[in-house]
């Protein structure tokens, strides 16, 4: 009876996670640049450019310098976690195509260098995700 109360603790999703929590796999891409990285919810331009580095169907992974971010206060800070939860749109000029999403993370590399992760599902049907993904460079692609 043990056995079968354990397996079934192993196999239920853990309390608090649900579906739309779940992050698909990321693949690395040939860096592809953004820019205009702009805050909807502060109307505020965050960003002049960076790179596109990973990608998955939920979302990707963006590199910002800090000489890249717009506001002065965000190139002196440590943290960006303030921005988690915003939503954004940007650029990427390769495929003329402007996308928006949510930050959902952020982390300093170093000291001259951000990284930045945005979910995408709220604003694209799943199949539209896909295409995208398949479209978007791979090391040594582009």
């Amino acid at each position: 009876m043990a056995d079968k109360k354990t397996a079934r603790l192993k196999a239920s999703p853990k309390s608090g996670q649900d579906a739309h929590h779940h992050r698909a796999a990321r693949e690395d891409l040939e860096p592809l640049s953004i820019r205009g990285l702009t805050s909807i919810d502060h109307m505020t331009l965050l960003a002049r450019k960076g790179l596109l580095i990973e990608a998955s169907t939920t979302g990707f992974l963006l590199e910002i310098e800090r000489r890249d971010l717009a506001p002065k206060t965000f190139r002196d800070s440590l943290s960006l976690k303030e921005l988690e939860g915003d939503k954004v749109y940007l650029m990427i000029d390769a495929m003329n195509l402007e996308i928006g999403g949510t930050i959902t993370r952020t982390n300093r590399v170093n000291k001259d260098r951000w990284q930045i992760a945005v979910d995408f599902r709220e604003d694209a049907p799943e199949y539209w995700r896909e295409c995208l993904l398949e479209l978007l460079p791979r090391p040594g692609g582009f």
